[in-house]
Formats: C-alpha cells, structure tokens, sequence
C-alpha cells in the first residue's frame, strides 16, 4: 500500500513506511519521505508536514540555479526544518554552481540539455542515474547520512521526485535491507501520479523546454531503469554496499539508516 501524502503545493509525495524488509517486518512510516518541488506548499501543506508529521529536515538535491529560478520555499522560513542543499549535478569546469547561477545558464540547471540522446531510452536513464554517483559521490552520501539521523521526519526531493530523488531513496532502501522488487516498485510509483508531476514542471519556463523536447514516454519511470542501476551497482561494486564503502560510508552509518528506517 502507497502511504501518498496529499497537498496543495506538490502531487509526488509519499511516506516510505510499509516496505517489505529482507528477513521480515516492514520499513516504519513517519521517517522518511519522497516529494517533488516544494516551493508551491500552502500555509496549510506546511502546518501539515511540520506540526502533524513532525518535518525536521529536507534534502534539497536541485541545482542551485534550479533553486534561484524556481525558489527555496515556504520551508526555509520554518524554524523548525533544517534544509540541506546537496545537488547531484557536477560544478562544469571552473564555473561554480553558484557563478552557473548569476549567468542562469540553462546547462547548468539542467545539464542534459542539448546532449545527444543516442540508444534506448532505459540505458540513457540508467547512465544518467550513474552520472549522479560520479559527478556528486560527496552529495550522495551526505544526503544519506541526513536520512539517517537527527530528530523528527526527513523528507528527500528534486524537481519532479522521479530521478535525483529515486537514486537516493533506492539506495536508502536497499541500505536498510527492503526487498529489491520493492525499492523497484517504490520508483516505479511515481508513474501514478506522472502526469500531474509534469504539468506541475510544464508550467515552469525552467523545465517546459526540456519536457517539450522530449517524447512523453521518456519520463516514465519504467522498472527497467531502476533494474539496471541496481544491476549496474550489483556489477561494478558488488552492490549498493561496495559504492558505499568506497566513498567513505561506515558501518556505524548503515546501522544509523537501519535503525531509523525499519522495525
């Protein structure tokens, strides 16, 4: 069962509680959250989120232009909430994310812009979801980490919670031990509420050039994809586990992602 969380402000949001776990129990509810952008949230979807289900921290992985265009949020101006900013987007040579944001270029809003779009759609998706882990292993883990502890709900999104924020929750979950077929339906998700995401980004000057040049079916977010990183990982690393290590992530941490996330 999907634990959605309807607001007024944003249409991917969903509690990760409920996840069958390896060896049995389920992942608990109110830990962690999946969302797409948040700049749109009412009084109301904030009074929701932070009094009701105890919001404490927000991993914002958009770009820093993304967030000059787009804007930081309601959230920024709680108390309450702590937001870290960990983009998964590379800095392009020697201009900054920030120096990136006062030219507002669009490539690095969205890096994929103007690339060529050569082979099928799932291993081009696939390949972007390992560029993340290249470019920003830094962000990756730190994002992780912010799951991990501290007080109240955490609460992980990007643009349209699809992407960014489906390559960190799968390895969120597959740290806690969540069953492989679950982590690929819990990404898989998103395709039911798809078309209410991309209208949201297709009223956006900043995103509405990048999905009108693309085919309709390249934003879904098919079990395929989430297979072949995993399976790619699985290769490479002998898992989520092996990237993890290499990029300085402890034992200490896994059982901090463990403990907060399941029975």
């Amino acid at each position: 069962m999907t634990l959605w969380i309807n607001l007024d402000g944003a249409v991917n949001v969903r509690d990760l509680g409920g996840l069958a776990v390896q060896g049995g129990g389920t992942t608990r509810p109110g830990r962690i959250l999946r969302s797409d952008n948040l700049q749109a949230l009412s009084d109301r979807d904030v009074h929701h989120l932070v009094t009701e289900l105890k919001l404490r921290h927000v991993v914002d992985l958009r770009s820093h232009a993304e967030v000059m265009l787009e804007g930081p949020g309601p959230l920024t101006r709680v108390p309450e909430v702590t937001i870290h900013h960990h983009t998964v987007f590379a800095e392009g040579g020697a201009r900054t994310d920030v120096e990136a944001d006062l030219a507002v270029d669009v490539d690095a809003v969205l890096p994929w812009v103007g690339q060529a779009e050569n082979g099928p759609v799932v291993s081009r998706t696939v390949g972007h979801y390992l560029g993340y882990l290249e470019a920003r292993p830094d962000s990756v883990v730190s994002s992780l980490r912010v799951l991990s502890g501290g007080d109240g709900t955490a609460l992980v999104h990007c643009a349209a919670g699809k992407d960014r924020t489906g390559v960190v929750v799968a390895l969120a979950l597959e740290v806690a031990g969540v069953e492989r077929a679950q982590v690929v339906a819990d990404y898989t998700r998103t395709g039911d509420r798809l078309e209410q995401v991309i209208g949201r980004l297709r009223a956006s000057s900043t995103y509405a050039a990048d999905l009108d040049s693309r085919p309709a079916d390249s934003h879904l977010p098919r079990a395929q994809i989430m297979e072949g990183f995993l399976g790619s990982l699985d290769r490479r690393y002998g898992g989520v586990a092996g990237w993890l290590d290499a990029n300085g992530w402890t034992e200490a941490d896994t059982e901090l992602l463990r403990a907060r996330l399941c029975d």
